[in-house]
């Protein structure tokens, strides 16, 4: 029942955010945006789909008990998103968009260090999946993110200059 719970709330979530993510680009694109790292943006749409699933079928084969610690901490990453989607505003994307004569954005988290959307990500797909203690989805989707997130920051850096 809670893992039902859960998954609902971390899907209604990533949903939200690409809700949002939708307003933004159109935004974005009024103002002239361009888009880069079309090649390797679906890969990251199926990175996170199949990270849903995979929980989903490691719970119901191998099961896994709450954790209120992890669930402590995936509260506290959710704020920390909210601080950081909230920082960029309109210009929060889940695509990689400029606009041109655009600055790069410095404040809130990202006054602190230059990614602090992509730590979330990090946070979260080792934290999800702990929540309910599932292993081989916190291991296995935490490479493929690795490998996934050298892609898309390099590319974000080539198109910032930074």
């Amino acid at each position: 029942m809670y893992f039902i719970l859960f998954i609902s709330f971390v899907i209604f979530q990533r949903l939200l955010e690409l809700v949002v993510a939708k307003r933004n680009e159109a935004w974005a694109r009024s103002q002239g945006a361009v888009e880069y790292g079309k090649a390797h943006y679906p890969f990251i749409v199926a990175l996170h789909t199949l990270f849903i699933i995979s929980m989903i079928a490691e719970y119901f084969y191998l099961g896994g008990e709450f954790s209120i610690f992890m669930m402590v901490i995936f509260l506290l990453l959710i704020c920390l998103k909210i601080w950081t989607i909230g920082s960029l505003g309109k210009y929060w994307n889940t695509k990689i968009l400029r606009i041109p004569n655009s600055i790069f954005i410095k404040k809130g988290p990202y006054k602190l260090f230059k990614h602090p959307n992509y730590f979330i990500v990090i946070c979260e797909i080792i934290v999800i999946p702990l929540v309910f203690h599932l292993y081989a989805t916190a291991i296995v989707f935490s490479l493929l993110n690795a490998v996934m997130l050298t892609v898309r920051i390099r590319e974000e850096e080539r198109v910032w200059n930074v």
